[in-house]
């Protein structure tokens, strides 16, 4: 007889399960919510700070979740060697990200095509959520170093939400 062993996972702390229930924070809803503001941009969306316009903004976080899924890895810059995990807790805490923040040179884009980029970031989302904690790469944070599934996942979830936010969705 053949044996299968079937891991599964979830740490639902903050959700009231997976699908959508009006007034409950859930994973489902979660994953909508982001996607009804990357749907909202514009190419004309004016940013509130930084350089990038909504287009490269894309392109950056799109890139960002290719890395936490392990597509690619960055190097670590020496700065991250030598502070960076003193400040890992800005991944899972509530504070907003800061404002112009300095990004790794693997994560700095060009000049992008909004459409192309709208539909790569969204598919980058919904491949990162419905991946989970098994997908989540391996390699360490550029800055931050290693990191858990948890610190990933909450991570790129508050630098999306605050480049959206860069862009007042």
């Amino acid at each position: 007889m053949r044996r299968i062993k079937i891991l599964l996972s979830y740490d639902g702390t903050d959700y009231h399960g997976w699908q959508v229930q009006p007034g409950l924070a859930t994973i489902q809803g979660v994953l909508e919510e982001v996607i009804s503001r990357i749907d909202r941009l514009q190419a004309s969306s004016p940013r509130q700070w930084g350089k990038m316009d909504a287009a490269q903004m894309m392109a950056h976080c799109a890139t960002t979740m290719e890395m936490a899924s392990g597509k690619f890895a960055a190097k670590r810059t020496l700065l991250g060697r030598l502070i960076g995990p003193r400040f890992r807790h800005m991944l899972t805490d509530d504070k907003p990200m800061p404002r112009n923040s300095p990004t790794s040179k693997e994560l700095k884009v060009g000049s992008s095509n909004f459409a192309r980029e709208q539909q790569r970031l969204k598919e980058c989302v919904r491949q990162f959520q419905q991946g989970g904690e098994s997908r989540c790469t391996k390699h360490p944070h550029p800055f931050f170093g290693p990191l858990t599934p948890l610190e990933w996942s909450s991570g790129m979830y508050k630098h999306l939400d605050h480049h959206l936010r860069q862009f007042g969705m």
